[in-house]
């Protein structure tokens, strides 16, 4: 089974699909599921305004999602006009609930008029060491 994914217009995978019942089975345990979404923006304009949609929806996030355990914006070395962002929730209903935010839904409608383009990768972590620390890099 499979949804489409307000992130990228394509299906995603849910909990009920054939790939993820082996994390039910005990061969692999789940530790949390994660996304790696690419962003290009049109031009410098549009990468300005999206950092400041950004960081408006960061806000909301930081406040209102403890299932969000990880969330990252990043500007690859060299490459000005691209957003790396890096998403780690607690499963699968913590990124349900961060999607059905108003902040997320606000970011999701804005977002369109900043791009050239978008990719979306779809995680699911099965080992690894989180961060204990809560809060900010900046």
């Amino acid at each position: 089974m499979r949804h489409t994914s307000p992130w990228s217009g394509t299906a995603s995978p849910v909990a009920s699909s054939p790939r993820d019942s082996r994390y039910s089975k005990g061969a692999r345990v789940s530790e949390g599921f994660g996304l790696v979404v690419r962003f290009s923006l049109r031009d410098q304009e549009a990468a300005k305004a999206f950092d400041a949609l950004c960081a408006v929806t960061l806000e909301g996030i930081k406040g209102a999602e403890p299932g969000t355990l990880t969330y990252m914006v990043h500007v690859p070395e060299g490459e000005p006009l691209q957003r790396v962002f890096y998403e780690l929730y607690a499963d699968r209903q913590a990124f349900a609930a961060h999607e059905a935010q108003p902040h997320t839904r606000h970011f999701l409608a804005q977002r369109e008029q900043y791009l050239a383009g978008v990719e979306v990768t779809f995680l699911d972590a099965i080992t690894g060491k989180r961060a204990e620390r809560t809060g900010s890099v900046d």
